[in-house]
């Protein structure tokens, strides 16, 4: 069953981020992601939301391949990088 990793992320340094960024570029295909969007909130319809907040939707063919991906060596040093240049927060989301 397919699944989903939904990131939502908040940029607080943007420099550092752009490295995390060239660093995770084409690594989720790696695992048989598929990138289904990446965009930022536009507008807030219901409840708290930050206008500008980076949404990510990645799919993936089922949750273990998500899983691998965030627990890759690669995405791990990756993630190591980012530090607190942004504040992500990921969901997973299995069908």
């Amino acid at each position: 069953m397919p699944a989903f990793i939904v990131a939502t992320v908040t940029i607080h340094d943007p420099a550092r981020f752009a490295e995390y960024g060239k660093l995770v570029a084409g690594l989720s295909e790696r695992f048989g992601g598929e990138s289904v969007m990446k965009g930022a909130v536009s507008d807030a319809l219901e409840g708290d939301v930050t206008i500008g907040e980076r949404v990510v939707v990645t799919r993936f063919a089922d949750a273990d391949a998500a899983r691998a991906y965030i627990a890759s060596p690669d995405y791990q040093a990756a993630r190591a990088t980012r530090g607190d240049a942004a504040t992500v927060t990921m969901r997973l989301i299995a069908l």
